[in-house]
């Protein structure tokens, strides 16, 4: 780093990366510790996935009851939802409404993308912006997202494409139109799944490649009850406080019965109740679902035949109904997903390993067929948990790149910090519960962990921590052992193991059970950060 300017270079105690959900409260609770912060971000506002995820029907999965800031008692008492399953566009006035409501934009410098980050000889950081601006800080926080880096496969012939290219998770700012276009769009994953039947109801033609089939289930999503949301308001505390002892931190009646202790007539008449009842909840329905293939395929089984009840073509049907485990693969929530497939303008056509052929200048070339599109959409997803933090060329001790250390997979401690990487931390990264938890209850506990972590480095006059090798290798091995006591780390091939990227390594990311995991880093930390070299 010879050549720098240190008296040009702004020097903060923490800098945040990202202005998600994660990075606004990061900013809110270092703030008011004392701490100078400086949050970067790369869009021009905040929000972090509800800024870039514009997409018709992009919406959240989780309740807004739940997915919402529990640190403020006033936040959530004067906000009100519009929905059950609130979407984007008020996911996103929420954000900016906190953003405002607690004053953090001053401490936010918008458009600004952070391209290296080096660690110093005096465990300091000094972070390189994409204009070649320089800063320096004691400590790091990545908040950079789980789904934030988009990914587009390496298709042949993608350059010569004239028409109209667009991403779901990078979706423009204005209105796309549709009306009297040919549409293609490349994938079923989530975003599929909530955009497809929209831009059905517009499009002239809109044709699905689908490569894998996923699991849905209806959302039944409605206009907020009131008299429920005021319910919820009387003690919300203990609302949250009862969720927070769940498996996924979520509100979603788990059933203490196993799937196989049941006939099927009255097996079936409980899954329907969950069916009726919408959402994320339905891998609740028994509590082996997620750990006995047997118990397992009886829910499989039903959403098949769910799917072909709703479905007209029996053999259009048979293409929508997974294969793989469900549960492995994210389970989607959608609003008339199946249905869509019974329009006369909607063609469903599955790739299947075979996969693209190539894209050519008119559309899309598959099984031989050429499909011409005035409009080509990828809902290809997301290089997910790592792909935002190895697009950063992050060097700690030795110069060591963050992509060096993890080329055979993510190895941190607590899926907060990485041995060799002092003073980093990860906000729901990998080795955590992340994406398989409620991720606001999963980011304000990792934010107040490492708020607290910070206060205790500085109340003892303390420069540096880092995690232990043999702490990581001992936290690795704990979220791999309990990944195999499920089976959803082999079920399928899925984002949660990195499958979806060519030669990412395959290791199941995501630490199942968020209680367990809260109560491990409490403990950690009540032990003196056991597992951390502290000086």
């Amino acid at each position: 780093m010879l050549g720098l300017d240190k008296n040009k270079m702004q020097k903060f105690d923490v800098v945040v990366v990202g202005a998600g959900f994660a990075g606004m409260y990061a900013l809110h609770k270092l703030r008011g510790l004392g701490f100078t912060v400086k949050v970067v971000e790369a869009g021009d506002g905040v929000g972090g996935t509800w800024f870039w995820n514009r997409y018709p029907g992009a919406r959240c999965d989780v309740h807004s009851l739940e997915y919402s800031y529990q640190f403020s008692e006033e936040l959530q008492q004067e906000w009100s939802w519009s929905e059950k399953y609130a979407p984007q566009p008020e996911i996103l006035e929420y954000a900016n409404h906190v953003a405002d409501r607690f004053d953090l934009r001053r401490d936010i410098q918008f458009s600004t993308r952070v391209t290296s980050m080096v660690l110093q000889e005096s465990s300091r950081w000094i972070l390189t912006t994409h204009s070649e601006e320089v800063i320096e800080a004691q400590f790091c926080v990545m908040a950079t997202g789980c789904l934030s880096k988009f990914n587009i496969p390496k298709f042949e012939g993608l350059e010569s494409y004239a028409g109209e290219v667009l991403h779901t998770g990078d979706w423009p700012k204005h209105e796309v139109d549709f009306e009297d276009k040919d549409v293609g769009i490349i994938g079923t994953g989530s975003s599929a799944i909530q955009a497809i039947p929209l831009i059905a109801e517009k499009a002239k033609s809109l044709t699905v490649f689908q490569r894998t089939a996923s699991y849905s289930i209806p959302a039944h999503n409605s206009a907020t009850d009131k008299e429920y949301e005021e319910s919820i308001k009387t003690d919300y505390a203990e609302f949250r406080r009862s969720n927070s002892l769940r498996y996924a931190a979520l509100n979603n009646n788990p059933n203490p019965v196993s799937a196989l202790a049941l006939e099927s007539d009255e097996r079936d008449a409980y899954y329907q109740s969950r069916w009726n009842d919408g959402g994320l909840s339905f891998l609740a329905s028994f509590n082996d679902i997620g750990s006995n293939l047997e118990a397992n395929k009886t829910a499989a089984t039903f959403v098949h035949r769910k799917i072909h009840d709703i479905v007209k073509n029996q053999a259009v049907a048979e293409l929508l109904c997974p294969k793989t485990v469900l549960g492995c693969k994210r389970l989607c929530v959608d609003t008339n997903y199946y249905g869509t497939f019974n329009r006369d303008n909607v063609t469903l056509v599955d790739i299947g390993e075979a996969g693209i052929d190539k894209i050519s200048e008119q559309g899309v070339i598959a099984k031989g067929e050429e499909f011409s599109f005035d409009t080509l959409i990828f809902a290809t997803g997301f290089d997910a948990m790592t792909g935002a933090l190895l697009d950063i060329d992050i060097r700690g001790s030795n110069d060591l790149s963050l992509r060096e250390k993890w080329q055979d997979g993510p190895k941190n401690y607590l899926g907060l910090t990485i041995s060799g990487f002092p003073n980093l931390f990860t906000i729901t990264g990998p080795g955590s519960p992340s994406v398989l938890a409620n991720m606001i209850v999963a980011i304000e506990q990792h934010v107040e962990w490492i708020a607290s972590c910070l206060s205790y480095l500085r109340d003892n006059s303390k420069q540096r921590i880092e995690a232990e090798v043999t702490a990581e290798e001992s936290w690795i091995g704990l979220v791999n052992g309990i990944a195999e006591t499920t089976i959803y780390s082999s079920g399928c091939n899925s984002w949660y193991t990195g499958a979806n990227i060519p030669g990412k390594p395959r290791i199941f990311m995501p630490y199942l059970g968020f209680p367990s995991y809260a109560e491990k880093c409490e403990s950690v930390a009540e032990q003196g950060y056991s597992g951390f070299k502290i000086s």
